[in-house]
């Protein structure tokens, strides 16, 4: 600051090369990213949403990296001494990756979470990818800047590796977490948007794959939150693997005096017609109906077997089979018979 007062003092000419050169790189750089946002702009129209979060990804930091080129010349031009050109041009680089890390790990984010889906073989798009994906850039980045300033990373390896068993032993229960959604994410047998049920009874469909935890959201609309260290160990069912259609069934009971194939005809009938109207509901394969489980107590008992798009739908669909069954059999004159028992009293022998 000294030296700068000194020259705006004795020879203030010395600071308009400087000055015109930072306003003249500013003006270009305003332009040039009105240029590239409109572009951006342009190509969102053309593919849908293709260029949108680029767009906002790089607003604001085109303007932080307009500015940092502006002072970087403005310093080369100056008549400042070398020293405090070397500390400038390396505050400014800082500065430059600092910006640039934080840009590229929010792109690269973006990328995850909007094209991660549709990339063959990749990892299924959850939080715990794209932190990972974003860690990833961040520690590429930290290495371009030692590498700038000349650090040896050996001595930083070393340091992290004797602290990082440290910090294991502190952290065996985070830890365990993370890997095990880690395990959870790359096995592909648990996938975001998938209906699962654990072996300990919670179920709903998989929400999001974290760092500590995976989130379910059950039919009710409410949150589990499961641990990736449980989940990794649970028995899981996925009722979206290896498809989401799954067979569903509905069971009726009729009185004793009923026709078994006339009972077994009117069902698949009554399936069959509802195939094709009640939404859920699938037509192939075939509904089909069987006399089981047989015989009751006190009712011939038949099944109604049929096949539903997804494990949300079974429900519904069993509602409407029901009022159905019930309509055609009140009109077919079929009883459905209430439970009847028998009941014997043995009373004391009267003395004659």
């Amino acid at each position: 600051m000294a030296t700068i007062r000194h020259i705006f003092l004795t020879d203030p000419m010395q600071l308009a090369a400087p000055a015109l050169v930072f306003a003249v790189t500013l003006i270009a750089g305003w332009v040039v990213r009105g240029v590239i946002l409109r572009a951006l702009r342009g190509w969102t129209s053309r593919t849908g949403s293709g260029g949108r979060f680029l767009g906002e990804t790089l607003s604001g930091p085109l303007l932080i990296w307009t500015l940092i080129l502006a002072l970087h010349l403005a310093i080369q031009f100056s008549h400042l001494p070398a020293a405090a050109i070397g500390w400038g041009a390396n505050a400014l680089f800082v500065l430059w990756i600092v910006s640039l890390t934080i840009v590229c790990m929010r792109a690269v984010g973006n990328l995850v979470r909007v094209y991660g889906a549709q990339i063959p073989g990749a990892l299924a798009v959850t939080t715990l990818t794209q932190n990972l994906a974003q860690i990833a850039v961040a520690i590429l980045w930290a290495l371009v800047a030692l590498a700038h300033f000349h650090v040896s990373i050996a001595p930083i390896l070393t340091a992290l590796g004797v602290g990082g068993l440290a910090v294991a032993l502190a952290l065996q229960d985070t830890l365990s977490n993370l890997f095990g959604g880690f395990y959870v994410a790359v096995a592909g047998q648990v996938r975001v948007g998938d209906y699962i049920r654990l072996n300990t009874g919670e179920e709903g469909y998989v929400a999001d794959i974290g760092w500590r935890s995976t989130t379910l959201r059950a039919l009710a609309n409410n949150i589990v939150i499961v641990p990736n260290a449980k989940l990794a160990q649970a028995n899981v069912t996925n009722f979206y693997l290896p498809e989401k259609r799954m067979s569903a069934s509905v069971q009726v009971g009729v009185g004793y005096d009923c026709d078994p194939d006339r009972i077994e005809s009117i069902l698949a009938e009554i399936g069959k017609q509802g195939a094709g109207e009640i939404p859920g509901m699938l037509a192939e394969p075939a509904p089909s109906a069987a006399f089981d489980p047989g015989f009751g107590e006190s009712a011939l008992t038949f099944t109604l077997n049929y096949q539903v798009a997804e494990f949300a739908h079974q429900f519904s669909v069993r509602n409407e089979l029901r009022k159905r069954i019930l309509r055609r059999f009140r009109q077919e004159g079929i009883a459905i018979p209430f439970p009847t028992r028998t009941v014997h009293l043995n009373g004391p022998k009267s003395e004659t």
